[in-house]
């Protein structure tokens, strides 16, 4: 009698899965850039991964793919169908995002990339978002690295020293920054850092702490010059293309948008935070050092940078953005997600 009941279960089941239509499912193209070992292909899109499949219960996937293009290219290669998603760097495009500059600015001292991003979302939401300058794709996430430092090939403890210098900027504020020190800005991409320092092109580079590792930058440039909060921020987004937003149902949106926002912004900030650490351990395992900038050289970076904020709030506003507004709205995110 077992048997035969366990056969009707089992003829049961093969009759209502015959009628029953596959469950429909998408898989999303990520396009992405950096090294395998990165934050961002370790952690991020893992995780992100997981919570979109939990939310949409299996329907909507992600597929991680390299080499689309390089970072400068991303947001083009998402407009253009080439990929669903990625995530982009807004420095690669000089000119175009001023709003986004905001939390670039220096000096945010004491301050993580988890809870600044996660500052960075709610302001986008609530006032950058008007001024549309990701008008070729859906923003899902905003994110920062951590503070941006100075890595050289030879010790250097002062601004003066940097005059002349050939260093690695990547666009945004710090490229403002470097024209101010005199500096000789050669436009990289983080990924050709190594390749043009250990060729003697550059002289050193303004990246973040992370890129000591995720970039081998501490293979070849052994000093660090450390600034208080960092000399300046990297301001980035996660985007979809609008078609293939489109393409989703509702639900699938909703649920996607429910595990993406703020939580995907912090969840990117956490991953720059670990990869902050991760990057000084292994340059000090290089034997790198790392140098504190003086109570003088803070001043001097200071005063340099003093008016960046205004220039900022002004610029932002022919964007349509009630700048000083935003600007203050921040800085209250900042101050009540760091309690």
């Amino acid at each position: 009698m077992k048997t035969i009941k366990t056969l009707m279960l089992a003829t049961g089941f093969m009759a209502v899965t015959a009628f029953t239509p596959a469950m429909a499912q998408t898989t999303l193209t990520v396009s992405t850039w950096a090294s395998p070992n990165h934050g961002i292909n370790s952690m991020v899109w893992p995780t992100w991964g997981e919570w979109i499949e939990e939310a949409t219960e299996g329907r909507v996937k992600l597929n991680v793919v390299y080499d689309l293009g390089p970072s400068h290219s991303q947001m083009d290669i998402v407009a253009d169908g080439i990929g669903d998603v990625t995530w982009m760097f807004h420095g690669h495009f000089p000119g175009r995002f001023l709003t986004t500059e905001l939390p670039e600015l220096p000096f945010f001292e004491d301050v993580s990339s988890e809870v600044m991003s996660a500052a960075y979302w709610r302001t986008h939401e609530q006032y950058l978002a008007k001024a549309r300058e990701h008008r070729d794709v859906e923003v899902l996430a905003v994110g920062v690295h951590g503070p941006g430092q100075i890595f050289s090939r030879e010790k250097i403890e002062s601004l003066d020293e940097l005059k002349g210098k050939r260093m690695r900027v990547g666009g945004g504020v710090m490229s403002e920054i470097a024209r101010r020190l005199e500096i000789s800005g050669v436009n990289l991409p983080p990924t050709q850092t190594y390749e043009a320092a250990s060729q003697g092109v550059i002289d050193g580079a303004f990246l973040t702490l992370e890129g000591l590792r995720s970039f081998r930058v501490a293979e070849v440039a052994p000093y660090t010059l450390s600034l208080p909060g960092g000399l300046y921020r990297g301001s980035f987004a996660i985007v979809i293309n609008p078609d293939t937003w489109d393409s989703l149902s509702a639900a699938d949106r909703d649920a996607i948008m429910g595990v993406s926002g703020e939580r995907l912004s912090r969840l990117f900030g956490e991953m720059m935070d670990i990869s902050d650490e991760s990057g000084v351990a292994f340059a000090k395992e290089q034997g790198n050092t790392f140098t504190d900038a003086s109570p003088e050289v803070v001043a001097a970076a200071r005063e340099l940078t003093a008016d960046l904020e205004a220039t900022w709030v002004e610029n932002a506003a022919k964007d349509g953005v009630d700048s000083q507004a935003a600007l203050d709205f921040f800085k209250a995110q900042l101050a009540e997600l760091k309690q």
